[in-house]
């Protein structure tokens, strides 16, 4: 009965926000409780909060983040899986932690709602909030949302679908130690390999083919683009 009456109250705003004639965004926060992914785009909702709140801590951040596989089905052109906003720059988490939020929230193809003081930004900050490939990948025009590859321990590897036929690659070491992830780019859709580019080191690495590996800190991420 409760879900109910939440789904006839957000149908309400929804119809009353569209009755306006004006293009206004409609985002449901309810804390992802119900599942709102399978019935918010019906009521005219273009995002819908899919967890609890975040903080700025990584624990809280990762738990968030890579609980958002298998979600990817119901994100869209005009309606988004929200896992919350983002800490970068707020001070609780490393450099290599930030890299890691900022690089799991585009492959999601997060909302991204910048949750820090924009007055007092640090370089390193600004480089992770502002980076155009970054923003790029979260704002693709396919409108896909990004999955996880695999798995394996500590290490994550998520690939999403791009526009004109690339795919965008997030690395990423969960351990207390400096670690190698690895992708098979053949098993991506680049059987002959692809031209990578590395997002955070802003370096087009050229054509590469087979497995492609990255040494990564701990808790750290790399992004990529590849591309034929």
């Amino acid at each position: 009965a409760a879900k109910n009456l939440m789904i006839a109250a957000y149908r309400k705003m929804g119809a009353a926000l569209k009755a306006t004639g004006r293009p206004i965004v409609y985002s449901l926060c309810q804390y992802g409780v119900d599942q709102p992914w399978k019935w918010g785009p019906e009521l005219g909702a273009n995002m819908w909060r899919t967890t609890d709140d975040i903080d700025d801590s990584y624990g809280r951040m990762i738990a968030i983040g890579f609980s958002q596989a298998g979600l990817s089905k119901y994100a869209g052109p005009g309606h988004w899986n929200d896992p919350d906003m983002l800490e970068i720059g707020n001070g609780k988490m490393t450099e290599d932690e930030y890299r890691t939020h900022m690089s799991l929230w585009v492959i999601l193809a997060a909302p991204l709602l910048a949750g820090n003081d924009l007055s007092k930004m640090t370089e390193a900050d600004r480089n992770l909030l502002m980076n155009k490939d970054a923003i790029a990948i979260d704002q693709d025009a396919l409108g896909k949302q990004g999955d996880r590859l695999y798995e394996s321990g500590d290490l994550d590897v998520w690939t999403k679908p791009l526009s004109g036929g690339r795919v965008a690659v997030g690395l990423f070491n969960r351990s207390w130690s400096v670690r190698d992830v690895s992708v098979d780019l053949g098993e991506i859709g680049f059987k002959s390999g692809g031209r990578v580019r590395d997002v955070w080191k802003e370096k087009d690495l050229g054509h590469r083919a087979g497995v492609f590996t990255e040494r990564l800190p701990k808790h750290g991420a790399a992004l990529l683009i590849v591309g034929k």
